[in-house]
């Protein structure tokens, strides 16, 4: 096309189409919303020029994209080998909602496709820059590791954003951790592609800011103006080049303009001259690539212009045909795809041990089973053993899990054991250890990731809540990213204390869709719980959030001081079948008809304490921890409550907001008439010392509580 280009005729005129595509959808989506038959008007028009990136790459590397890559999406289709007519009616069924649509089924206008790599995204801005790291991690780990993952073993990620975007805290987390990797010499091939219109929504980025941001130890830098079709295609080869050869990431910088607004509501003449406007008219892509086909000599002014007359007619008439797609029906319809459960595949998965030869190399001959019954600590480390030998995928990684093996020494002697790869220390961010989770699980490694703290937790939430939990919901299942997230949680530390070190609040988790809730408080469950999360997300690839309540750690008595009940022994894999622990089903302790104290976590020692000096006093009691927060164990919560007709829950949780909320609402719903009453920790945050005492549930508040539901 030019001097200096490896840009063909062919490829730039199959380009410019694919550029005249993407901006017609954007006129039909502005149609079909004028109609009513269309829910998405953020589109493409003047980054067209991403389609040039596109042809960079290969078909299977995986693309993370903004929602401004229309202009990509249809030139990987094609790359792929599907037809033009094809990627045309994926974006229109997604603008208008179509239960068919092959992504997301009608539930968000995305780009994303499970034959073309094409990991849908939310709307949350730069959410996805630290999972695209973590892809680009598990490239090359899982070819370390020898496992196999969803990539191919030289393929290389690929994320889009905006301007605006490249300051967000999820973006810079990104920027950093690629930065923190290449720095100390780990691979990472992950090509960053900025698309800079220069204004986010209304507010300008201010000129070089982009450029400055982008120039990072280890990143390697390059820019293209993204509206000459063909400096964006060299700019994109140099740029994917150097990742592919080096497995080091790389910045590419598209100078772009946006056309049409920020989307159809959007009437930009209230922010913008008309002179700035009429500037990035004149820097219109299609125009620019119509202007260099013709000057080439590939066409004439009026075969374009029977081009884009065809194409407009072909786009809208497809677009009216799509108006009569199916649509989602009903509340069932659109949860499907949130958190498919198949219990028997997890309850099959569950048991599986590594081989006994294996086993007694990986324990230098103690297995766990023949030693001293274990604390809550001990038992989650040997499971974590037990687990690295039967997934050879797995991998538990965060802040001083490695060689101090973790605060409380929860993960001791597992890097020693399964070596650098597989058992590793991050960097002291917690976006960046859960987007390498989430890049690994969707990448199918299983990831075991640790936050230090839960109050550490909600720095970092939307990886969750907006990314972890939601990708399958987006996909229909056709991407998951199942992982089991450890996070030492609750309070009552001795000697050690401080709200962010004894955060006692799960309300931001509770209400996740899908999301699954571990809470133990024995050792036996926690090794019988933390087996079936990781079945559950390698089998069914859920999301789970295993809370471990740090005071139980190292607890070892239960009444008395030497009495050793909190201990238990650990089970030898003989007996794992037996002891399995299905998601959603709660742990009863005694027999009393009395009274059912329901609880959870800390509060399972506490009220199997105040029980007894209950019984002493003649009355009957039973406690029944739920083991699960998230989901509920209603049907056996509602069993034991009948049992007694009073219940009684001991929540170590806030007042308000916290699990007591939600059991009581189970209760009522399912239509329970007996007497309920709650104890919870006061709606504060926790504070330094024995002051503490005075905000958390205790065990004197449970059974005061108790006897006065009792009469």
């Amino acid at each position: 096309m030019r001097d200096g280009t490896t840009m063909t005729g062919r490829q730039c005129l199959t380009l410019f189409q694919r550029q005249l595509d993407s901006r017609l959808l954007d006129i039909a989506a502005r149609w079909l919303r004028e109609q009513d038959e269309g829910f998405y008007t953020i589109g493409s028009a003047g980054h067209e020029g991403n389609a040039a990136v596109a042809a960079a790459l290969r078909p299977g590397d995986p693309a993370l994209l903004h929602y401004r890559s229309g202009a990509f999406y249809l030139t990987r289709s094609e790359q792929a080998g599907r037809l033009p007519e094809q990627g045309i009616r994926d974006v229109l069924k997604g603008l208008a909602a179509a239960s068919d649509e092959p992504i997301a089924g009608g539930r968000h206008k995305v780009f994303g496709h499970p034959e073309l790599a094409v990991i849908p995204q939310t709307s949350t801005i730069a959410s996805h820059l630290p999972r695209a790291v973590g892809v680009a991690f598990a490239i090359e780990r899982a070819r370390a590791l020898g496992v196999r993952s969803a990539w191919p073993d030289d393929a290389i990620a690929v994320c889009s954003f905006g301007d605006a975007s490249a300051n967000h805290a999820s973006a810079l987390s990104g920027f950093n951790t690629a930065s923190y990797a290449t720095y100390q010499g780990q691979p990472l091939p992950l090509l960053f592609v900025c698309e800079d219109n220069g204004i986010g929504i209304s507010v300008r980025t201010p000129k070089g800011w982009v450029e400055a941001a982008a120039r990072r130890p280890g990143i390697e830098y390059f820019s293209a103006d993204g509206c000459d079709l063909v400096a964006a295609y060299d700019a994109a080869v140099r740029a994917a080049e150097h990742v592919r050869t080096h497995r080091a990431p790389a910045f590419l910088h598209l100078a772009t303009v946006r056309l049409m607004g920020h989307a159809g509501s959007d009437v930009e003449v209230a922010y913008r001259t008309q002179r700035e406007i009429r500037a990035d008219l004149e820097r219109d892509p299609l125009v620019r690539g119509a202007t260099l086909l013709v000057e080439a000599g590939l066409v004439t002014p009026d075969e374009l212009l029977k081009t884009y007359e065809s194409t407009r007619e072909h786009i809208l008439r497809t677009a009216l045909e799509t108006t009569r797609s199916p649509r989602l029906a009903s509340a069932a319809e659109i949860m499907q795809p949130i958190a498919p459960r198949d219990p028997e595949l997890v309850a099959r998965i569950s048991p599986t041990a590594g081989e006994p030869a294996a086993r007694e190399k990986t324990f230098a001959g103690k297995l766990p089973e023949t030693e001293k019954a274990m604390t809550l600590a001990e038992s989650i480390n040997r499971t974590l053993a037990d687990a690295l030998l039967v997934y050879p995928e797995m991998m538990v990684f965060g802040e001083d899990v490695a060689k101090k093996g973790g605060v409380y020494g929860v993960t001791r002697g597992l890097q020693k054991r399964f070596g650098l790869a597989r058992v590793f220390d991050t960097l002291l961010d917690e976006q960046a250890i859960l987007g390498l989770a989430l890049g690994a699980g969707v990448s199918d490694l299983l990831p075991v990731p640790e936050i230090q703290y839960l109050a550490y937790l909600h720095n970092a939430l939307d990886q969750i809540r907006g990314e972890a939990a939601s990708l399958s919901f987006f996909s229909r299942g056709a991407y998951r990213n199942g992982m089991v997230v450890r996070v030492a949680g609750y309070a009552y530390q001795k000697g050690f204390g401080g709200h962010f070190h004894n955060d006692n609040s799960v309300t931001a988790l509770r209400d996740i869709p899908g999301l699954v809730i571990a809470s133990p408080a024995r050792p036996d469950d926690a090794a019988a719980m933390l087996r079936t999360c990781l079945a559950a997300a390698r089998a069914e690839g859920s999301v789970c959030v295993y809370m471990e309540p740090i005071a139980l750690y190292h607890t070892r008595d239960l009444f008395e001081d030497g009495d050793g009940g909190w201990l238990a022994p650990y089970a030898p894999p003989t007996r794992w079948r037996e002891t399995h622990v299905p998601i959603g089903r709660a742990r009863s302790y005694g027999d009393g008809r009395d009274l059912t104290i329901v609880t959870f976590g800390n509060g399972v020692r506490m009220s199997l304490r105040a029980a007894v000096r209950l019984t002493q006093e003649g009355y009957s009691c039973r406690v029944l921890d739920l083991r699960w927060l998230a989901p509920l164990p209603v049907d056996d919560l509602l069993q034991a409550a009948e049992l007694t007709g009073k219940v009684l829950i001991a929540d170590e949780t806030r007042h308000t907001g916290g699990v007591s909320e939600g059991i009581v609402a189970e209760l009522l719903d399912a239509g329970f008439t007996g007497q309920i009453a709650r104890v919870t920790s006061s709606d504060s945050f926790i504070p330094l010392g024995r002051a503490a005492d005075h905000v958390l549930l205790s065990e004197e508040e449970i059974e005061q509580a108790a006897r006065k539901l009792l009469g």
